[in-house]
């Protein structure tokens, strides 16, 4: 088992991607060819919502989650369900492609829950349709 120690770290001792990764974010071995890293930077919101619908259809949708991560902690803490909610959306279309249909439903599950929540604050949803996005997670998870 590996500690946090050895985990790749930044010169102030945050944790950086460094490990090469699959299209579904499984870490490969040092030297390994991966994909492209995401940058750990948040993007604008419509960026990230740009950045990230890209990557779920090239069917990366670990690294979208990624980008969808970096905004929800750069971001204001009245949006956090927005940002957590699509991210955890995201981690739930890894697990189906996986083959993980549990781990998939559940973080669907818990994606929607935020997503509803958001919905009811009356948030800033940056052009998404919501609804639209949780059916298509929701079909894309089942059809996996």
């Amino acid at each position: 088992m590996t500690g946090a120690s050895d985990r790749d770290r930044d010169g102030a001792g945050r944790p950086r991607q460094e490990r090469p990764r699959d299209a579904l974010g499984r870490p490969l071995p040092y030297g390994a060819e991966g994909v492209e890293p995401v940058s750990e930077e948040p993007l604008p919101p419509h960026e990230s919502l740009a950045a990230a619908k890209a990557l779920v259809e090239e069917g990366r949708p670990f690294s979208a989650h990624e980008v969808l991560e970096a905004r929800w902690k750069a971001g204001p803490d009245g949006e956090r369900d927005l940002w957590q909610g699509l991210a955890q959306l995201c981690v739930a279309l890894t697990h189906a492609a996986r083959g993980n249909e549990v781990g998939a439903h559940r973080l669907l599950d818990r994606g929607v829950d935020r997503l509803q929540q958001y919905a009811a604050s009356g948030g800033p949803t940056y052009g998404l349709d919501l609804t639209a996005v949780v059916s298509c997670a929701r079909d894309r998870v089942a059809s996996e």
